[in-house]
């Protein structure tokens, strides 16, 4: 449905993205570029230069490829490019989202060893290590950082060690927790890393973006599997006259420019880390004022999102909850864990803890309409 203008009003978004915006990233969006455009194409290279910045690497190693769509465009490109012929990967899964990877594998032909971790648990090392040495066919390794289903933050710096000593390429999905969850791509030994235009960075949904090693790029010439998701491809057309290969996301890369200031403004990924970690407490201690119990312990919890288990209460009924919030422009998210009911609420976009208090206050209110009280 359409809204009706003047009087119209955003609602808040307390989801893992798209998020809430600045009006600032909005108006951003109001400008025409053509692709060939000489302004736009030095946008462009700056936003990939900063990218590179945000991830602490240096641009004679490391590259930052922009690709068009969702991130998971480019989680499919990172695996349909760069994965040699005959090549095996390593997948360590612990949520949805590294069985997304799994299940791209399947489609595109690649061979995979699924190493499968409970939900509610980070990846062990030791395993890791284990299912390396036992299986000198592997050539590649992939994990997710942030892992959506639950929020949980997995060990990256640990396994991308791993992945060194046993010389294997490592890749990993930042999708949730690039640019506001301090990483080291370089230190961390990772060669592809993917994130969105409209997560933790705040811009709005239209791409993702690849920093990948420049040297293991390079060594994927014949490998993609793809015509429009060659990330090689992509990246050489960047180089070579500054363009997209295909008809890039004009308005979008304008607002992800403009969300890239801001990040800078506030303080890099640092300052931009402080404001979540404010949110994600204020959440979490006003949750359990309220009743509500998290569906992991507190110390493997990461600030981006929160999995709340659903009460064990007569009236609790998950969409009416939805709707009482969402008519009272709060949008919370349903959950994604496998062996437990949950609910999620991302503490991420151009919110703050007074807007946390608001969601509060407003589940407070939602909980009395349902005549649920879970502090009995």
């Amino acid at each position: 449905m359409r809204p009706s203008l003047p009087g119209w009003k955003d609602k808040i978004l307390f989801t893992p993205g798209p998020l809430t915006t600045s009006q600032t990233v909005k108006q951003a969006l109001l400008r025409d570029f053509g692709s060939r455009d000489h302004a736009f194409i030095e946008l462009v290279a700056d936003l990939r230069n900063r990218l590179l910045h945000i991830g602490q690497v240096d641009p004679e190693t490391y590259v930052a490829v922009p690709m068009q769509g969702s991130g998971t465009f480019s989680i499919e490109a990172v695996f349909a490019s760069t994965i040699r012929p005959g090549g095996k990967v390593l997948l360590v899964i612990n949520g949805a989202y590294g069985e997304r990877m799994a299940t791209m594998c399947t489609m595109l032909g690649i061979e995979t060893t699924k190493l499968v971790f409970p939900e509610n648990q980070a990846p062990d090392p030791e395993a890791v290590r284990a299912a390396l040495k036992a299986d000198d066919t592997l050539t590649d390794m992939a994990t997710v950082h942030c892992e959506t289903t639950t929020g949980i933050i997995n060990p990256v710096e640990e396994l991308g060690a791993l992945a060194r000593e046993f010389g294997v390429r490592y890749f990993v999905d930042a999708m949730s927790s690039f640019g506001a969850v301090p990483l080291d791509l370089a230190a961390a030994h990772i060669d592809y890393l993917v994130s969105s235009a409209n997560k933790c960075i705040e811009g709005v949904p239209g791409f993702g973006f690849v920093i990948a090693r420049r040297e293991a790029l390079a060594a994927t010439e014949g490998w993609a599997r793809s015509l429009s998701l060659d990330l090689l491809a992509q990246w050489r057309g960047l180089e070579g006259n500054g363009q997209f290969r295909f008809t890039p996301p004009t308005h979008v890369l304008l607002a992800f420019y403009q969300a890239l200031l801001e990040l800078e403004q506030e303080g890099g990924v640092a300052g931009r880390a402080a404001r979540y970690e404010g949110n994600y407490r204020t959440l979490i201690e006003g949750m359990a004022r309220l009743g509500f119990t998290e569906y992991l312990q507190r110390e493997k919890q990461g600030y981006i999102i929160t999995s709340f288990l659903y009460p064990d209460h007569p009236n609790w009924d998950f969409n009416g909850f939805y709707d009482r919030l969402n008519a009272r422009d709060y949008v919370i998210y349903p959950g994604k864990v496998s062996d437990a009911d949950c609910f999620r609420i991302g503490n991420i976009g151009r919110i703050f803890t007074a807007d946390v208090q608001a969601l509060l206050a407003a589940i407070a209110d939602v909980l009395v309409e349902m005549e649920i009280d879970l502090t009995a």
